[in-house]
This record gives structure tokens, sequence and C-alpha cells, in this order.
């Protein structure tokens, strides 16, 4: 059995990963001595990404065994750390403990007070409300999160963690898309939503019944998802976004450009975001704060200062008219709610997504023709590339334009360009000034200049 105490020297294989280097970060910020290495990592890679965990004391090397030297306790594999790396080989000729990501918060969790952010969608977002909320109002907390906070990456941080006071909370995303959401035994937990993603609604629905019955104290349930207000139990702070019976309701929502405006209890919120889908994920946040302890009123600053999180709607810059978002949505529900949110702003929405995985893509094809179908207005537009490929052993028997082809079939506008770098040259004579170019995709770390190459050759 491994003892966490007795963890000092803790190894991450994958450690670029955004699960993985926020873990890594938070144990080096709590005196643990910490190192690991990245399949992108080479002697003369010197990327950002590899600076920065350098530079919050996590020593880098390379995916080849050169950083494994010394006394070593525990070794941290994510999920798509194949058995064969030969890292994983030579932890277990060394009988090195190897842990899950999931394994390791989990222990994480149990020396801090916690709030698990659950659901399929919006749980980087809420944690990074959350974290605001509660800073603003002097609490000091600690944040493990999936996406860098935009106040954070400002100061030169990758931005996913943050230590806060040890007798703080500790805000985490609990992961369903693994399975490991049942590892966690948080004070307070939130369930965002249930929509199929990864597995089958009655799989996800097992999921979150253990993560509400590991729940010690608050279980808080948005009852304006069907699904999840299902597992509701009557929480005081339970909320809803429509017309759903909840203590908490957020109302009178107000799109005006990049900013919402809606009430909490009659109290006027304000936030640098837009799209319904970020009001909700605003109550959300609200309700875990009260369940703190704060009042409603002491909830409004942190909303307000609120930066954003990275990739998630972030403005990339306008160009000859034309606005460019970077948006991590990749699953049918949130292309859907991104896609919407930029209606609000922009005449026009054209729209590009690279699929992640050929088994994700192929469980969910279905999923993504309806919803990105019913999401576009007659003059919008969607593109897309091929499926982006990690490695591995995935069976390639699924293309992007598979999607495209039952898009157009719904009589939508889409378009299938399957080298992503052709892609501005395509779709330049589509753009109109005043129009959106929104960029969706996830897991593959080049989307990021992938960005900011397509706004440079507008």
């Amino acid at each position: 059995m491994v003892i966490f105490n007795n963890l000092q020297h803790i190894y991450f294989i994958g450690v670029a990963g955004s699960g993985m280097s926020a873990i890594a970060q938070y144990l080096s910020a709590t005196d643990k001595q910490v190192s690991g290495s990245d399949r992108f990592f080479t002697p003369e890679s010197n990327l950002p990404i590899q600076q920065q965990l350098e530079e919050a004391g996590v020593r880098c090397y390379p995916q080849d065994g050169s950083g494994m030297q010394g006394q070593i306790d525990a070794v941290v594999v994510s999920t798509a750390i194949e058995p064969t790396v030969v890292e994983v080989q030579i932890a277990m000729k060394r009988g090195i403990p190897i842990l899950r990501r999931s394994e390791i918060l989990s222990m994480i969790t149990k020396t801090r007070k916690t709030i698990a952010i659950g659901g399929t969608s919006g749980k980087s977002t809420t944690s990074g409300m959350l974290y605001s909320i509660l800073s603003a109002a002097g609490r000091a907390p600690g944040i493990i999160s999936g996406a860098g906070l935009v106040a954070f990456i400002r100061q030169g941080k990758i931005g996913n963690a943050e230590a806060g006071h040890p007798d703080s909370w500790l805000i985490i995303e609990a992961d369903e898309s693994d399975g490991s959401i049942v590892q966690y035994q948080p004070e307070i937990g939130l369930l965002l939503n249930v929509d199929k993603d990864h597995q089958e609604m009655h799989e996800l629905m097992d999921l979150f019944s253990i993560f509400k019955a590991n729940t010690k104290q608050e279980f808080i349930v948005n009852k304006s998802n069907a699904a999840a207000a299902k597992l509701s139990s009557g929480s005081r702070f339970d909320f809803s976004t429509d017309t759903s019976p909840a203590p908490l309701r957020a109302t009178d929502y107000t799109p005006s450009g990049w900013t919402i405006s809606f009430n909490i209890q009659d109290v006027p919120f304000r936030l640098d975001a837009p799209g319904r889908h970020n009001m909700e994920n605003a109550v959300a946040a609200v309700a875990c704060a009260l369940a703190t302890g704060l009042t409603l009123e002491e909830t409004v600053p942190g909303i307000k200062a609120y930066e954003g999180i990275y990739r998630r709607h972030q403005l990339i810059g306008v160009k000859n008219g034309i606005t460019v978002v970077d948006d991590f949505a990749h699953n049918p529900v949130k292309c859907a709610s991104s896609i919407r949110a930029c209606q609000g702003v922009g005449k026009k929405v054209i729209a590009w997504f690279q699929p992640h995985g050929y088994g994700p893509t192929r469980f969910l094809k279905d999923d993504f023709i309806e919803e990105i179908s019913a999401a576009l207005r007659d003059d919008d537009e969607i593109w897309m590339s091929e499926i982006y490929y990690a490695g591995g052993t995935a069976v390639k028997d699924i293309s992007a334009d598979d999607l495209i082809q039952g898009i157009v079939a719904k009589n939508k506008k889409a378009s299938f360009v399957e080298d992503r770098n052709q892609f501005v040259d395509q779709v330049r004579n589509h753009l109109q000034p005043g129009d959106i170019l929104l960029l969706m995709g996830a897991r593959d770390p080049t989307l990021e200049t992938f960005a900011t190459d397509v706004f440079d050759k507008l």
C-alpha cells in the first residue's frame, strides 16, 4: 500500500498533459521533489510548458528513461501512457509503485477539505470561477484544474494549479471520462450536467451516483439538466437556469458583446464571458461558494473579477473585421454551446473543429451530427479537419468527413478540409467583416499555435 506522506520524490510520465502538469506543480509547491518526462520533450525542444514546469520546480526530461535516476518513491501515469513506454518498463523492473493520475489526486484530496466539480461539461470553467470567488473573498483557496486560468497565464505560469493555504479549500475537477470520479470523497460535490460523452448515459449515471454517495457534506445539483436533476437530494444549494424549481435560480440573462449579466435571487451579476452556458457555470460556482459559508453578496466581486480560462472562448484577436476565437469544445454538447455563444456576438459564425480520437468520434458520431446541425443557423458554417491521432493502437475506420456528410444531409453548410494547414486558404472567401471564426478542438497540444497561425494568415 502506498502511503502519501512517505512519497518524497514523485516522477510523472506524460508531465506536459493538462491534468498531469497541474498535479506536478501542486506537489512541487507543497515541498515534494517532483520530476517528469514527456514525449514532446527533447534536448532541443525548449517548449514553453517545459520551461514553466522547470520554473515551478518540476525537473523535466525526454521520455527515454534518462530522468529515472536515483530514488523515486512513485511513478504517476495518465490514461494515455501505455505499458510499452520505456519508463513504465523501468519502474516495473525496479519495483517502483505506479499510480494513475487520479490515484495521486485522490491522495492529495485526503489532506485538504475539498470541493470536487463534476459533470460532462464546464468543469474547468466552473472551477476557475469558484477559485476567483473564494480568492476575492480572501479565502486563499487551492486549485488543481484541467485548464489554465488567464489571471495566472498573464504571470507567465501554466496556470492550472495553485497550492493556496493548506487550511483553505482545495478545488478539483472530478473526471468521469476514465471513471476516476468514484475515487474522490470531497466535502462538497457539484454535478453540473450529465450528457453523453465517452460513455452511455446509464454508465455515466452510475458513476455520478457513486460520486454523490462519496460526498461527505453537501452534494449540489444543476436542476436544469434533466439527468443531473435525478440525482438531487434536495440540497439548499441546488440551482437552475430555467423554470425548474431550485433554491438558487439564475434569471434575466442579458448578453452584451462578450459580457453577460444576470440575477441570482434578485442580486445582479456581471460576467466577462459569453453564452448562457457560462451563466450556468457561474451560478454553479456561486452555489459552491455559498456552501463554504459565503453570502450571495460576497460572491459578486469574484464573478466580476473572473478573467477566463485558457482556450475557453479565448479571444485571439480581430483582423480585417473578423474575430478569431479559440475554444476547447470537443464533445457534441460543448461544440453546440460554443457555436451558440458566438452567435450572440457576430453576424455569422464560421466554426472549425478537429475531432480527437477515433474511438470517441465513432462513439459520438450521430450526436455530433445532431447537436452541431441544430446549433447552426442558415448562414453559419462548420468546417472540420481530420481526426487527431495521439498514437497507440486505434482503429482508423472513421473520418471527420463522415460527420460533415451527416451535417450536409441536414441541409447545413459544412465542409471537410483534411489537412488543417489548408483551412485558411479554403475558408478565406467565406469570411466577411463582422464574422466570428471559431476554432474548436482538444487534446492536441499544437492547437494553441494553430489558432495563432490562423490569425496571422488572415
